[in-house]
């Protein structure tokens, strides 16, 4: 997926499709939700998650890093106000990609729109195996799963939105990951 994005970004790069740059300060919110938002974000420096609030209570459901695409996909799509809140883990430095150039740029290239397809449908794939996940597999499955994945999120993410994400208790985390090693 790493390759994917780096030549998505290079597609944009050379087109100079990039509307503004800007820093987010941690804490803060790239997008939240109630509000449209239509952009692409690429994330230049920092990391950021994204959360629903369920009953009062946030749940995470994706981490953005340097390197990485994000928005709020909901919006984006349906032109509505998302049901999503994204926030700044760290200070952050992003580039926006307004949805108007980036649709324009693709009816214009189709090898970009081919890259964009074969993006999303790994981003689909990936959404359908952690709905698996979270639906039949024990928290040291769930971990195990994320860990194979990659490292990075042990790296950068603090432990309580990690168990966030799986789905437990920073107590339960903290067990697994001792039993685990």
């Amino acid at each position: 997926m790493a390759n994917l994005l780096e030549q998505l970004y290079v597609h944009l790069d050379a087109a100079d499709l990039w509307h503004d740059r800007f820093t987010i300060k941690r804490g803060e919110h790239l997008h939240m939700e109630g509000k449209t938002d239509t952009n692409i974000y690429y994330v230049e420096e920092g990391t950021l998650r994204s959360y629903v609030v369920v009953n009062d209570e946030e749940q995470c459901i994706r981490f953005g890093y340097a390197g990485d695409f994000i928005g709020a996909m909901d919006s984006y799509i349906n032109h509505r106000p998302t049901n999503f809140n994204t926030q700044a883990l760290k200070r952050c430095t992003v580039r926006v990609l307004r949805q108007s150039d980036f649709q324009g740029m693709m009816v214009s290239s189709p090898a970009l729109a081919e890259l964009w397809q074969r993006i999303m449908s790994w981003m689909i794939v990936g959404q359908l195996e952690r709905e698996i996940d979270l639906l039949t597999n024990s928290p040291e499955e769930r971990y195990l799963r994320v860990l194979n994945r990659g490292t990075r999120v042990f790296q950068e993410i603090p432990a309580k939105y990690i168990a966030n994400y799986l789905r437990m208790t920073p107590e339960t985390l903290s067990r697994v990951r001792s039993r685990l090693g």
